[in-house]
């Protein structure tokens, strides 16, 4: 079994567990087809583990905080739209949203980590506006998908209450995205 299969065995085990704010069951995993309207409305392909976790473990509802949003359709257990159309709304608003950049969970307050699906790791991001200037609300939440997933299932995430205070690092490729 390769480091991939056993992450997604692990993320599986873990999504079926727990339930993230309010979902009573884990959704059904998105389709193919599904997958294929989703990357060809956003206009670029899901990076390969990202496109697992949706396509194999669940259409959203598992993951840190509130869960990974659903990939095309549908709405989160705390009302966010899906990843296809919050990414769109979000590339039409004043913020200058990066090209590529995929919100794939809400963290609340407007906070979102967001997949880099032009990188060849996934590297994951937080943005955070709650600072008001749109130069500084992005930041390097992990160097992976990989990465990120792990922390969550080892409990070792920025956001957990024994690492309050952790700063991360400022994304500096924002600007040159937009």
């Amino acid at each position: 079994m390769t480091e991939t299969e056993q992450l997604l065995a692990r993320v599986a085990a873990e999504a079926r567990a727990t339930r993230p704010w309010g979902w009573d069951s884990l959704p059904a995993p998105a389709d193919e087809e599904t997958l294929a309207r989703a990357e060809a409305t956003l206009g670029f392909c899901l990076p390969p583990l990202l496109a697992a976790l949706y396509t194999r473990i669940g259409d959203g509802g598992f993951g840190p905080e509130y869960g990974l949003l659903p990939l095309l359709e549908g709405k989160s257990s705390g009302g966010e739209p899906a990843v296809v159309e919050k990414y769109l709304a979000m590339r039409a608003s004043d913020w200058g949203w990066p090209e590529g950049v995929l919100p794939i969970s809400h963290w609340g307050c407007a906070m979102y980590a967001c997949v880099d699906c032009r990188t060849d790791t996934a590297q994951v991001l937080l943005f955070e506006p709650n600072g008001g200037d749109p130069q500084r609300a992005w930041f390097v939440d992990s160097p992976s998908l990989t990465a990120w997933l792990t922390s969550w299932l080892d409990g070792t995430g920025w956001y957990e209450e024994e690492n309050d205070g952790v700063d991360l690092p400022t994304w500096q490729d924002d600007r040159t995205r937009a």
